[in-house]
């Protein structure tokens, strides 16, 4: 039993075998000083043993030679097997939050792959597939830091210059392939690394993630977490991660969106061929858009407020929200806010212009799009 076997158990656990020893006073203990204690009481146990034996072979010396009638009696050593077997099933224990590699019956896992999408401004999802055999070469790559190890997700946060700035490690265990990870400050592009950090600081890397935009505070609902939600959310979530964008999508995030939600994604070049397009190829593609324009603000209580010489209706709180409809041309609309006894009196006028253009439409040949 070593300092650093012990620092990788839990505080629990350590406590837990503390009480099973007879240390006294384990209940009030930090981890620190359970180890410390455990150390204490591991080197007085491997003494008292120490003596017992030596007792035990002058004993059996003096029966053998006949000086001592009836014999007497050896000590017997105090670990017993029921402690040995807890001590085993600490160690299995450790070992199965340590182990990030995919153990179910089905998971054939052909490429070490870790999937990060956008879910709302402020929580990423992390998803990662590792071949047992990775975290078999981590474990041989890291020799005796791997006793220390903690697996981690590495928050990277991309910088406008390209360079990634480490935001912060967050501790995860095994028996998952998924992670939700909060951020801040939308919004903004990040990255993830999933792996090992040692107890000295180093970083043995298994998988890099795509890179992400969070959108801007308030432009996305939250979305439930399971993919349940993200088969009804797919398209928003593939386009938030990059899907729809110049860039593109990372290969990883198009694999597994396809393979859990068995349907193809992507520009409608690339996925609209399929059961029942051809007996829809006659028919025109109908396509009307329009917009509207929401204004919303606050006040006091009892102000009164007018849009456009309109009177408009507070809510309880002060605020308020009118939708305009905008047409295809350059609007001024002044927003008055009058206080209740009419002696003070705010104006903010906004401009909005719309300028609608149609494109005429292109017409492919399915064809020359297969060849």
């Amino acid at each position: 039993m070593t300092a650093a076997t012990l620092r990788s158990l839990t505080a629990k656990d350590l406590a837990q075998m503390a009480r099973e020893r007879g240390v006294a006073g384990w209940h009030s203990m930090r981890k620190e000083e359970l180890i410390r204690a455990l150390i204490r009481k591991a080197r007085r146990q491997a003494s008292a043993d120490a003596k017992g034996e030596s007792l035990e072979k002058r004993s059996a010396s003096r029966q053998a030679a006949g000086g001592v009638a009836g014999g007497g009696k050896g000590l017997r050593h105090s670990t017993s097997p029921q402690v040995r077997q807890q001590i085993r099933q600490l160690h299995n224990k450790l070992a199965m939050v340590r182990n990030l590699a995919s153990t179910t019956a089905d998971a054939s896992v052909k490429q070490d792959r870790l999937v990060v999408m956008v879910r709302d401004p402020y929580w990423l999802h992390a998803y990662w597939e590792l071949a047992p055999r990775s975290v078999e070469r981590a474990q041989a790559a890291m020799g005796q830091r791997w006793h220390g190890a903690q697996p981690v997700l590495r928050l990277f946060r991309l910088q406008p210059d390209a360079a990634s700035l480490l935001e912060r490690d967050i501790p995860i265990h095994g028996g998952v392939r998924n992670w939700y990870v909060d951020v801040q400050d939308p919004p903004a592009d990040f990255r993830l690394e999933i792996g090992y950090l040692a107890d000295d600081g180093s970083f043995y890397c298994l998988a890099r993630s795509n890179e992400v935009s969070t959108p801007p505070a308030g432009t996305s609902d939250a979305v439930d977490d399971n993919w349940t939600a993200v088969a009804e959310n797919a398209d928003r979530i593939f386009a938030m991660s990059g899907g729809y964008s110049a860039q593109g999508a990372s290969k990883e995030l198009q694999e597994l969106l396809e393979e859990r939600l068995r349907r193809p994604l992507g520009s409608p070049m690339k996925t609209r061929y399929g059961a029942g397009v051809a007996a829809r190829e006659s028919e025109q593609l109908e396509f009307a858009v329009d917009a509207e324009v929401i204004i919303y603000g606050a006040t006091s209580r009892d102000a009164h407020v007018t849009l456009q010489g309109e009177p408009v209706q507070l809510r309880q709180d002060g605020t308020f929200a009118v939708r305009l409809s905008l047409p295809d041309r350059r609007q001024v609309i002044p927003i008055v806010a009058s206080s209740f006894d009419g002696v003070e009196q705010r104006t903010t006028i906004l401009a909005v212009e719309r300028n609608t253009k149609v494109l005429e439409p292109v017409v492919r040949d399915v064809a020359e799009v297969h060849d």
